[in-house]
């Protein structure tokens, strides 16, 4: 079955915040689509700064060495490489410039080679969902200390939801904590899935049910990631909101 993308992106500066930390991109080369979304932290303008060296050197470094000759597991060393060779410049930006010292930024990404699978890695608390039959999947684990206490069993995902560490991460671009790269997970795609990337301003203000109804909804791609944004900001997002949304369409 051969496969194409509709691809719509989003990223505002919401009603609460002076500069957009975030960073999205989607480059598109012959055989490989890279969607990218990142959410930078730091002081005065670092913030920006990660995240917009996170989205330019991933892809960068992808469309160096993933040739379509490679098997999945390669491509997911590749990746892991890739995001691995970002954690590596940011954390030197850092290391150089006093104003960048504690500068990080989150990572969600999609990969597509014109197959039958979508690559999906993530790095912090941006996350990527898969949302097919109106059914909604998180893709992704947050990297945050309220997460890392669920897995421990020392609280419930519901308390989670409103913990006061759900935004303290232990792992983003720009920490060491990155070590060898994050899961790469391989999903086998189907014509009408999509994929949602995003940063925590959207899903800190809209529950995952409700992404999965409006997701359903929309028929123009663009359109539902403007109006996902939207939303977020109307539900009292405090955050730059961004987010991509990637459709499976039969070729």
């Amino acid at each position: 079955m051969a496969f194409t993308l509709n691809i719509g992106k989003c990223s505002l500066l919401g009603n609460y915040r002076e500069n957009n930390e975030d960073s999205i991109e989607v480059k598109q080369f012959p055989d490989l689509t890279v969607c990218i979304v990142a959410d930078g932290m730091g002081g005065q303008a670092a913030g920006e700064i990660a995240s917009k060296r996170a989205v330019e050197i991933v892809p960068r470094e992808l469309r160096k060495n993933l040739t379509p000759q490679l098997n999945p597991e390669t491509v997911k060393g590749v990746t892991k490489r890739a995001i691995v060779q970002a954690n590596e410049e940011i954390m030197a930006m850092g290391a150089l410039d006093k104003d960048m010292k504690n500068m990080g930024t989150t990572v969600v990404m999609g990969i597509w080679r014109k197959g039958s699978e979508m690559y999906i890695a993530g790095v912090g608390d941006s996350r990527a969902y898969l949302v097919r039959n109106k059914r909604i999947q998180q893709l992704t684990v947050d990297h945050s200390l309220a997460q890392a206490l669920v897995e421990a069993k020392t609280i419930s995902p519901a308390e989670a939801k409103d913990h006061r560490f759900r935004h303290v991460l232990w792992k983003y671009l720009g920490s060491k904590e990155v070590g060898e790269g994050p899961e790469v997970g391989v999903i086998p795609i189907v014509a009408g899935d999509r994929f949602l990337l995003c940063t925590d301003g959207l899903t800190g203000a809209v529950p995952d049910d409700q992404l999965a109804s409006y997701i359903s909804d929309q028929t123009d791609v663009q359109a539902c990631a403007e109006g996902l944004g939207q939303l977020a900001l109307d539900q009292g997002s405090r955050d730059n909101v961004s987010c991509i949304v990637i459709e499976v369409v039969d070729a």
